[in-house]
Parts: C-alpha cells; sequence; structure tokens
C-alpha cells in the first residue's frame, strides 16, 4: 500500500494527500511524469513538515492526518445531513435521524512510517524522495518516465 500511497499522492495532488491512503484516485490523468510525481511528493512534504525542520514526525503525520480526515468528516457529514433532509427544512426528524450511519476514519500513520527506512521515527524528505521515486519506477513498467493510466491500473491489480 505504501508504494501506491505516494504515486496516488501525487496523482491526486491538491486533494487530501495522506489521507488519501484509502480513497482511489477518480480523476486521475491519464498519465504522469516523473517530475511532475516528485514534485508532488515534494510539495507533500511540506505540507506535513510543519515545523520545515527536514523531517516528518509522527505527531506531525498524525497531526495532518487528524485535520485531513476532520475535514473529510465535516464534508461528508454535510452532505449526509443534506441528503437525510428529506424535507429540506435544515433539521433532522427523529424518523431522518435513524437513517444516519456515518463514522469518523481512524487515523492510522503505519503505512506512512514504513518509509523510515532509519527507524527513527520520521520520515525525512530524503527518505520521501527515495519512495516515491521507488513507488514511481516500479510502476513505469516500460521505464520511458511517464506512468500511464495502463501502468497504474496493472499496478492496482497486483
Amino acid at each position: 500500500m505504501t508504494r501506491t500511497l505516494f504515486l496516488t499522492l501525487a496523482l491526486t495532488a491538491g486533494a487530501a494527500p495522506l489521507a488519501a491512503q484509502t480513497a482511489p484516485a477518480t480523476n486521475a490523468p491519464k498519465s504522469i511524469a516523473k517530475a511532475k510525481v516528485m514534485a508532488g511528493a515534494e510539495e507533500e512534504f511540506a505540507r506535513v513538515d510543519t515545523n520545515k525542520d527536514g523531517q516528518m514526525s509522527r505527531t506531525e503525520i498524525e497531526s495532518f492526518q487528524r485535520t485531513t480526515a476532520t475535514t473529510m468528516v465535516a464534508n461528508r457529514n454535510k452532505a449526509i445531513f443534506t441528503a437525510l433532509d428529506a424535507d429540506k427544512n435544515g433539521q433532522l426528524s427523529a424518523a431522518e435521524f435513524a437513517k444516519l450511519n456515518a463514522g469518523a476514519p481512524k487515523v492510522d500513520v503505519s503505512n506512512v512510517l514504513r518509509i523510515d527506512t532509519n527507524k527513527d521515527g520520521q520520515v525525512s524528505l530524503a527518505e520521501h524522495r527515495a519512495a516515491t521515486l521507488n513507488t514511481f519506477t516500479q510502476i513505469d513498467a516500460n521505464k520511458d518516465g511517464v506512468i500511464t493510466e495502463a501502468e497504474l491500473k496493472t499496478t492496482q491489480a497486483k
């Protein structure tokens, strides 16, 4: 999962990166160049490394995922409320509320911390770059420096 995490994040740059681990990219481009993947990885790293020390600590990763998950939950809850409010009066009746089945996503940084190669509990920019490049290289089957939709689908099928 970590192998495709960073590629998926780069493909969905601007979306919810580290929280996107379980959400497939729905508007992914047909192909993407290595430079764009790496630029997306750098942007992602910068968003997570809030104290700008060149390391993604467990605390920073958890905080980023928690914030992203909270935003996703708030948006989801708003959509659920709108869908449940059958009479569109801005309130849920007991009958409307009974249809509610929402839950907050669990924050789990273990997949991200797998790229912590020196096992210091933090992900350095070098570790992040290496993992992103490794993922890109594994998916780019014909080694042309571009990942096509077909190559991505082949990897996801594995």
